[in-house]
C-alpha cells in the first residue's frame, strides 16, 4: 500500500483525486481513501489534503451525498490540532467558496453552514499564524462578495467588537483594530456607521496601546470614505485632531500621510478652517520624520482645494481637461445686480476667447469663496499705463457687466466692476461686448454693498479734475477712484471679503503713487491718504500740467506685491468698530505700505484665494534648499511630482505663484527631479493653455531635450503630446531638433530610439506632407538601419505611416519619391535583414491600404515579387507570408481577370516548391487569424 510519505513533498504537484484513485489493497473507495488520510496520524498526510481539498471538491461535487461527506470532511480537518493543518485549510476556503458558488445552486446555504463558522472561529484561534490565515481569508470573501449581510452583522462584527474590547487581549486587539480598518471598505456605509464606527472611535483614544492608535491613524482615510462625509466632520474629525497631537511621532507621521484622504471627505469650510491650521502644524513638528511625511502629502492636500468654478479648469468625464465651463454652472448663473463690485485676476497674456460664454458664480457664504487674498502683482519695468473701463447697463447675460482695468497684456491688479452708465471721455469707443471680455480664468467673488452714490460723487468729482487738467490723467482717476471704494468699504470692514479687498485696493493705490515726481506728490498722497473723506478735487487741480503728463506715462502694475505688514497689526485695523479710527487704520495700513514695500523689479506676487496662502507659502519652500538639510533630500522631488496637482487647483490665472517654483526645479541639480518635470510637463502645458505654454514652459522643455538621456525620455514619451499644444509656427521649429534624439548617451539605449519611432508615427500628423518628406523621412530612413530588431521593426510601421501621410494629402509626388527611395534602400540593399525589410513593408503597406492599389501594383508590385529568387530563405519566408496572408486576401487580387494575379499566383507556386521546408509551408499554409502581429511574424 502506498501512502502519501512516499512521495514526498513532490506530491504537491499531483492531483490528490488521482492518488486516491489508485488501486490499493485496502479496496477502499476514493472518497474512504479520502476520510483514512484526512484523519491519519501522519500530519504531512493531513496537510497534503488539506492543500488539495478544491481538486477533491472538483471531482466530488456533482454528487449530493459524496459532496456532503467532503463537507463533513472538511469541518472535521478544521479541528485537527496541528497549526499548520489548519492553516492549510483555511487557505483553501477562498477558493473554495469561489467554485462552489459558480458550480452549486444552493452554495449560500453550504457555505452558511460549513464554511462560515470555520472563518470565524479562526479568528479567534490560539495560533498566531492560523489566525492571519483566518483575517486573509476573511477580507477575500469580503472582496468577493460571497458573505451575507446578515453574516457580517451577526457573525463577524460581533467578534470582531469582542476582540477590540478594552479588556481584551492586546495582541488580539491589534489584530482586530486592522481587520476593521480593512473591512470598512467593503461593508455598506449603514453597516460601518452603525456597528464598527463607534468602537473605531474609541480605538483612536486607547492610551493603552500605541500600536492600536497607530493603525486607527494609518488607515483613518479608509474609514472616513467608509463613512461619508456628515459622520467624519461629526465624529472623526475630532478624533484626527487627537490623533495629530499625539505624543507618539509614528501616529504624526500616519496622521500627515493619510491627511489627503482624510481632507477628500470632509467639506470645503472644515477643509479651509480646520485641517489647513491642522496641517500647518505636521509640517512644523518637532521630529523630522513627521515634517518629511506632512511635506510629502503637501502636494496632494492641496489638490482637494481643487474647484472648477474657481480655476476655471475641470475634468470631463474621460479624464481630459477642459478650460472651458459645464453649461450647467453657465446655465444656474444669474445676472448679478447693478450695484456689485467684483474683484478679478486674469492670467498673464490671457487672451479673451469670444467663442465662450461668461460665467458668473452666485454668491455662497461658504469658507472656500471667502479667502482674503486677491492676485495682485507689482511690476515696475512697464510704466506705460492704460486705463481701460467698460461699463454697461444692467446685463442680460452672466457676466455682462464688467469694468476691466487692465495694462495690455499684463496682469490685471484689481477689476472694478461699476454697473452705471459713464461720462468718462473715450468710454464708448473701448466698450467690449460680455464674449470679448469674459475668460474662464476669472472667477467671481461674492457682491459688495451698495456704494453707487459714492461712484455717482467720484465720477462727477473726476469730471470735474479732467476739466481743469490739460490733459487726462489717468493716475489721478485711479487714485481718486481707489481712495473713494477704500473710504466706502470701512462701514462693512468686518467681512472677510472687504478685509481682502482693502488690502489689495490699498496695494494697487501704491502702485499707482509710487513714482509720482517730487516732494510736493508724495506729501499730497500721504495727506490725501490720512484725510479720506475731506480730500476735494481742488488738492489734485494743484497738480502741474508737468506732473499730470508725467503720471499719465506712469504704469498702474499688473499685480501688487504681497504686504510685509505683521498680521497683528492689519487685523487690529480692520476690526475697528468707531469710523474715525478705522479711517485713520487705513491711513496708517496704507503708509506703513509705501513704506515697508519699496518697488523691486524682481517682486512678485504670491497671493491667490484657491487655497489657504501658508499652505502654498509652505509647498513653495519646498525647493528651499534648507528644507533637504532640515527635512528630506529628496524634497524638491516631491515638489516637482505634485506640481501638476497644484497648477490644476489654482488654475492658469494663478501661475504666476508658482512660475518661479517651478523654474527653480527645471534647473535643479538633481537630475531625478529634472526627469520629474519632463514626464509631467505635457500635463501642465494642458493645464496653462497654449499662451502661458510658450512664453514658460517652451524654455524649460527646449532645456530638457539638451539634458541626460534620463531626463529627455520624459519629454519624448509625451513629445506629441505636448507639440500639440503649440501654435503651428513654433511646433515647426522643432523639425530641426527632432534629430537630436537619435544621438543618445548611451548606444546601447535602444528603448530610446524605439520610443522616438512611436511618436513619430503620431507626430505625422502635426505637419504637412513637405515637411514630413523634408526632416522626419531622413530619421525615419536612419532608424530603419538601427542594430537592434526591435527599433527596425517599429521604424519600418514608421515608413508606413510617412507613406500613407503623403497618399492621404495627395502628395502623390512625395509619395512616389519616397517609394523609389525605398526601393533602392531596402530591395536592393546588400544585406538580406534590409531586403527582408522590404517585404514587410509591401505586406504592411497592403494592410493599411495606404496607397492607391494601382501605384502599389505599379510600383512596388514587381520588386516585391522579385525577391522570389533571393538567395537568403529568410527573405523568401516573409514574402511567402506576404503573398499567403495578405496580398492574396485582397478583393483587387481576387477579381477575375487581374492582370496582375497571374504573377502573384506564379510566384506563390514557385514558393511552395522551395527546397527551404519553412518557405514552402508558409506558401501553402493559410492561417485563419485575421489581423496577425506583422511584427511578430517578421520575426519568427
Amino acid at each position: 500500500q502506498v501512502g502519501f510519505e512516499d512521495y514526498g513533498p513532490d506530491c504537491d504537484s499531483m492531483r490528490i483525486t488521482a492518488f486516491l484513485d489508485i488501486p490499493g489493497q485496502d479496496n477502499l473507495t476514493p472518497l474512504a481513501r479520502l476520510e483514512k488520510y484526512a484523519f491519519s496520524d501522519n500530519i504531512f498526510n493531513r496537510q497534503i489534503i488539506a492543500r488539495g481539498l478544491l481538486d477533491v471538491f472538483r471531482d466530488f461535487s456533482n454528487n449530493e451525498e459524496d459532496f456532503l461527506t467532503v463537507m463533513e470532511i472538511v469541518v472535521r480537518l478544521s479541528e485537527d490540532a496541528e497549526p499548520t493543518v489548519r492553516t492549510e485549510l483555511m487557505e483553501q476556503i477562498p477558493p473554495i467558496a469561489i467554485f462552489l458558488q459558480e458550480s452549486r445552486p444552493n452554495f449560500p446555504t453550504a457555505f452558511f453552514e460549513y464554511l462560515m463558522p470555520i472563518v470565524v472561529r479562526y479568528l479567534t484561534d490560539v495560533n498566531n499564524q492560523v489566525r492571519k490565515a483566518g483575517q486573509e481569508a476573511l477580507l477575500i470573501l469580503l472582496e468577493q462578495d460571497l458573505i451575507a449581510q446578515s453574516d457580517i452583522e451577526n457573525k463577524v462584527c460581533p467578534i470582531l467588537l469582542d476582540l477590540s474590547a478594552p479588556d481584551s487581549d492586546d495582541e488580539y486587539k491589534v489584530e482586530a483594530v486592522n481587520i476593521i480598518c480593512k473591512m470598512a471598505s467593503m461593508l455598506s456605509r449603514t453597516t460601518v456607521e452603525h456597528m464598527l464606527l463607534p468602537r473605531f472611535c474609541e480605538l483612536c483614544s486607547d492610551g493603552k496601546l500605541f500600536q492600536v492608535r497607530k493603525i486607527c491613524a494609518a488607515n483613518f482615510g479608509d474609514i472616513c470614505n467608509a463613512v461619508g462625509q456628515e459622520a467624519t466632520e461629526r465624529l472623526l474629525i475630532p478624533k484626527f485632531f487627537e490623533l495629530c497631537s499625539d505624543s507618539v511621532w509614528g501616529m504624526r507621521k500616519a496622521c500627515a500621510e493619510c491627511f489627503m484622504a482624510v481632507s477628500y471627505t470632509t467639506s470645503p469650510e472644515v477643509r479651509r478652517s480646520k485641517l489647513s491650521p491642522l496641517f500647518i502644524s505636521l509640517i512644523s513638528d518637532t521630529c523630522r520624520w513627521v515634517r518629511q511625511a506632512a511635506f510629502q502629502s503637501l502636494g496632494p492636500f492641496i489638490s482637494t482645494f481643487a474647484n472648477p468654478s474657481s480655476a476655471g479648469l475641470y475634468i470631463r468625464e474621460d479624464g481630459t481637461l477642459s478650460i472651458r465651463p459645464s453649461m450647467q454652472d453657465v446655465n444656474s448663473n444669474s445676472c448679478q445686480p447693478s450695484n456689485n463690485i467684483t474683484l478679478m485676476s486674469s492670467s498673464t497674456n490671457a487672451t479673451l476667447s469670444s467663442s465662450e460664454q461668461p460665467m458668473e458664480i452666485k454668491p455662497e457664504s461658504s469658507t472656500e469663496e471667502t479667502s482674503a487674498e486677491v492676485n495682485t502683482k507689482l511690476s515696475v519695468e512697464n510704466l506705460n499705463i492704460e486705463t481701460q473701463e467698460e461699463i454697461s447697463d444692467c446685463c442680460t447675460n452672466p457676466g455682462e457687466d464688467v469694468s476691466r482695468l487692465s495694462q495690455g497684456d499684463r496682469v490685471a491688479a484689481g477689476v472694478i466692476e461699476v454697473t452705471k452708465d459713464s461720462s468718462f471721455p473715450g468710454m464708448n469707443s473701448r466698450l467690449q461686448s460680455a464674449e470679448d471680455i469674459f475668460n474662464t480664468f476669472l472667477y467671481w467673488r461674492p457682491p459688495l454693498p451698495d456704494i453707487s452714490q459714492d461712484l455717482e460723487l467720484l465720477q462727477f468729482k473726476t469730471e470735474k479734475h479732467k476739466d481743469s487738467c490739460s490733459m487726462p490723467c489717468n493716475n489721478c482717476v485711479a487714485s481718486s477712484e481707489i481712495k473713494k471704494v477704500l473710504e466706502s468699504l470701512q462701514e462693512h470692514i468686518d467681512d472677510p471679503d472687504v478685509q481682502a479687498q482693502v488690502q489689495v485696493l490699498s496695494a494697487a493705490l501704491r502702485a499707482a503713487q509710487f513714482d509720482s515726481v517730487g516732494d510736493y506728490e508724495t506729501k499730497k498722497n500721504e495727506e490725501s491718504s490720512v484725510k479720506l473723506q475731506n480730500k476735494t478735487i481742488s488738492d489734485e487741480t494743484a497738480v502741474s500740467d508737468a506732473t499730470c503728463n508725467h503720471m499719465e506715462e506712469d504704469a498702474l502694475s499688473s499685480t501688487a506685491s504681497q504686504d510685509n505688514i505683521s498680521d497683528q497689526s492689519t487685523t487690529s485695523i480692520l476690526k475697528n468698530t468707531d469710523l474715525e479710527e478705522q479711517h485713520k487704520g487705513t491711513s496708517v495700513f496704507l503708509k506703513k505700505e509705501q513704506e515697508n514695500n519699496p518697488p523691486l523689479e524682481d517682486d512678485k506676487s504670491k497671493l491667490q484665494d484657491i487655497i489657504p496662502q501658508p499652505l502654498l507659502d509652505q509647498y513653495l519652500s519646498m525647493t528651499d534648499p534648507a528644507r533637504a538639510q532640515t527635512v528630506d533630500t529628496e524634497i524638491a522631488k516631491h515638489c516637482a511630482y505634485s506640481l501638476p496637482g497644484v497648477a490644476l487647483t489654482l488654475g492658469r490665472q494663478n501661475w504666476h505663484c508658482l512660475k518661479d517654483t517651478y523654474e527653480t526645479l527645471a534647473s535643479d541639480v538633481q537630475w531625478k527631479v529634472r526627469r520629474t518635470l519632463a514626464f509631467s510637463i505635457h500635463e501642465l502645458a494642458v493645464i496653462l493653455g497654449d499662451q502661458l505654454t510658450a512664453a514658460d514652459l517652451v524654455p524649460i522643455f527646449n532645456g530638457f531635450l539638451k539634458d541626460l538621456d534620463e531626463v529627455r525620455i520624459g519629454v519624448l514619451k509625451h513629445l506629441y503630446d505636448f507639440l500639440k499644444l503649440l501654435h503651428a509656427d513654433k511646433r515647426r521649429e522643432y523639425l530641426y531638433q527632432l534629430q537630436e534624439f537619435v544621438v543618445t548617451d548611451n548606444s546601447r539605449n535602444w528603448r530610446f530610439r524605439y520610443e522616438l519611432a512611436e511618436q513619430l508615427i503620431l507626430i505625422l500628423e502635426l505637419y504637412n506632407p513637405n515637411d514630413v518628406y523634408d526632416y522626419l523621412r531622413h530619421i525615419a530612413l536612419t532608424l530603419c538601419s538601427d542594430k537592434v530588431s526591435e527599433v527596425r521593426w517599429i521604424s519600418f510601421k514608421l515608413v508606413v505611416a510617412i507613406l500613407q501621410k503623403f497618399y492621404a494629402n495627395n502628395a502623390d509626388a512625395l509619395g512616389l519619391n519616397f517609394i523609389n527611395e525605398l526601393v533602392v534602400r531596402f530591395r536592393h540593399c546588400s544585406k538580406w535583414v534590409g531586403r527582408q525589410a522590404f517585404a514587410f513593408i509591401c505586406q504592411a503597406v497592403v494592410e493599411e491600404e495606404c496607397m492607391p492599389v494601382d501605384q502599389f501594383v505599379e510600383h512596388l508590385l514587381p520588386s516585391l515579387l522579385s525577391l522570389a529568387s533571393d538567395p537568403v530563405p529568410n527573405v523568401r519566408v516573409l514574402l511567402a507570408k506576404a503573398l499567403r496572408q495578405t496580398l492574396l486576401e485582397k478583393a483587387y487580387f481576387k477579381s477575375v481577370g487581374n492582370p496582375h494575379l497571374e504573377a502573384a499566383e506564379e510566384t506563390i507556386l514557385a514558393l511552395q516548391s522551395d527546397r527551404d521546408q519553412d518557405v514552402s509551408f508558409f506558401a501553402t499554409i493559410k492561417l485563419k487569424q485575421g489581423n496577425m502581429d506583422n511584427t511578430a511574424i517578421g520575426k519568427q
